[in-house]
This record gives C-alpha cells, sequence and structure tokens, in this order.
C-alpha cells in the first residue's frame, strides 16, 4: 500500500501529539523527585534526593534524554502509539505500511535527541527528521485503516473476476 499525502497526520496533531507526550515524561520525573525525598523522609537519608534535585544542568540533560528514549521507544515499538498519538488517534508505520519494531522505534527515539527535530516537522512535508531518517510516517488512523480496507475489497473483487 502507498502512503499518501492525505494519510499522514496533520501538523496540528503532531504538535499536540508533543504537548501530551510531555505529560507521562514530567510525572516520571517529578515522581521520582517526590518518591526519593519521601525514602529520605522514611530512612533519614536524604543522599538519594539531594543527588536527584542537585543534579548538573549536563546530567539533567542525560537523564531526561534516556528517559525520552525509554518512552518512545517502548511505547512505538510495542504499540506504534504513544499516549498523544492514541488521544489523537494517530500512529506510526514503516514507509512500505507495515508495523514498525523495536528497532525502527529506537531509530526514531535516537533521532529525536538531534538538536531542533521537534521543530523539523514543521516543514512543508510535515515529516520530522525522525521520521524521515527512520524511514517512517505517522498517520492518520482513520484514514489509514480506510484505505488499507478499500485495497483489500478492490483485490478481493479482481481475485473474483479473475477466477
Amino acid at each position: 500500500m502507498e502512503i499518501t499525502e492525505d494519510l499522514l497526520a496533520s501538523k496540528g496533531k503532531r504538535f499536540v501529539n508533543h504537548l501530551i507526550d510531555l505529560v507521562p515524561q514530567y510525572a516520571v520525573i517529578y515522581g521520582l523527585s517526590y518518591g526519593f525525598y519521601y525514602l529520605g523522609e522514611f530512612t533519614g537519608n536524604y543522599a538519594l534526593s539531594d543527588w536527584f534535585n542537585g543534579m548538573s544542568t549536563v546530567m539533567d540533560y542525560v537523564f531526561t534524554y534516556l528517559l525520552l528514549l525509554i518512552y518512545y521507544t517502548l511505547m512505538e515499538g510495542y504499540t506504534e502509539r504513544t499516549l498523544g498519538k492514541y488521544v489523537t488517534r494517530t500512529k506510526v508505520i514503516k514507509i512500505d505500511a507495515e508495523p514498525i519494531t523495536l528497532k525502527d522505534a529506537f531509530i526514531r527515539s535516537l533521532c529525536r535527541l538531534i538538536p531542533f527535530d521537534m521543530l523539523s516537522f514543521l516543514g512543508t512535508n510535515g515529516k520530522g527528521w525522525h521520521d524521515s531518517i527512520s524511514k517512517t510516517y505517522v498517520v492518520d488512523i482513520d484514514k489509514f485503516e480506510s484505505k488499507k480496507q478499500t485495497e483489500i475489497n478492490l483485490e478481493a473483487i479482481g481475485n473474483t473476476l479473475i477466477e
């Protein structure tokens, strides 16, 4: 099945995906921060809390990017979707319209670490660098499934006529 421009998720949906996907990332960061603090309260040892909350800027970036890498790789690798994509009814597929693999999701996630990648999808084709490099698309599920079903039906009609 050929992926045509009309199947791609809109820039607006992609932006909403990004905003929604920030929620679980920040929830984990704040959850760890409070968890380490309360662990310190319970044990009387605040070393872990002090370390976590006193991270250098570089360590903060490393931790945040590691969290981002894990979140996107696992979510997209196993479900083809993230929390944002569930809300907007979009998903990630390979350029040949097949489901992505865990490896594809990992490559997409690594590419998100490229500076300004989050702005790259605002270009004319609506594809981010993490899409282009990993050879994937983010598609609107309803449009994608409709086209897929149409192609299946046309193939069935063709097979019936041949018989």
